[in-house]
């Protein structure tokens, strides 16, 4: 008997481009998601079940052209695929696993974060759609940092900071530091129970400035 296997007819990561072919016109659009994926480095260096991409293109339809996130994650999948690392990012490749969290850095072109990158993420199903914007909010109307989470199929913003990534275990914030020699207003994961735990530190407000210290250590010792 034929076996079907509905994955011989689709396009591969090889056949595929990598991403949109549309340069960033800002280079924090690289390194807010780079230092985030060092950040989880650290944090996740026993785990290998987990995959940040930057400036790669997610691929859901085989017609359909890839998003491309500035950063994105997802769990629940190889973390190395080849000795090549992913082209892109296939759903039909990745066990149609899609991102439970999705970053956008606003720059001065507006890429249409607030609605139609929005609502194709929605579409998709991603959980948490974070949008980090600090030189053009003002134009934008909008906050310089705001995470939207995904609730019977529409994003509702979260209030606080850091806000709470339920899927990741994890909270994202802001705060100054210093990465590749600059220094800045950064984005940051926080993870309290491994905080407190490893460091003992309380209250909580200085828990997190304690482990954002070594936080910046460690990423700027990351290549």
């Amino acid at each position: 008997m034929i076996q079907y296997d509905p994955l011989q007819y689709l396009p591969s990561a090889e056949e595929l481009p990598d991403s949109d072919d549309t340069p960033v016109d800002n280079e924090l659009q690289i390194l807010i998601p780079t230092l985030l994926r060092a950040v989880l480095s650290w944090l996740w260096s026993e785990r290998q079940d987990w995959f940040l991409g930057v400036n790669m293109g997610v691929y859901y339809q085989p017609k359909e052209p890839a998003i491309v996130p500035d950063g994105f994650l997802s769990l629940g999948v190889v973390r190395r695929k080849s000795a090549k690392g992913r082209l892109s990012y296939v759903l039909w490749e990745e066990n149609y696993i899609v991102p439970q969290w999705v970053l956008e850095v606003v720059s001065q072109t507006p890429g249409g974060e607030y609605d139609q990158k929005l609502e194709k993420y929605a579409q998709l199903g991603v959980l948490n759609y974070t949008i980090y914007n600090p030189h053009h909010w003002r134009r934008d109307k909008h906050e310089p940092f705001e995470v939207y989470r995904l609730v019977d199929g529409q994003y509702i913003r979260q209030s606080g900071e850091p806000i709470e990534i339920p899927e990741l275990g994890l909270l994202i914030g802001r705060d100054q530091g210093i990465y590749e020699g600059w220094q800045r207003e950064w984005l940051y994961w926080y993870d309290y129970q491994r905080c407190s735990a490893v460091l003992g530190v309380s209250p909580m407000s200085d828990c997190i400035k304690t482990r954002k210290s070594l936080i910046d250590t460690r990423a700027n010792c990351i290549p």
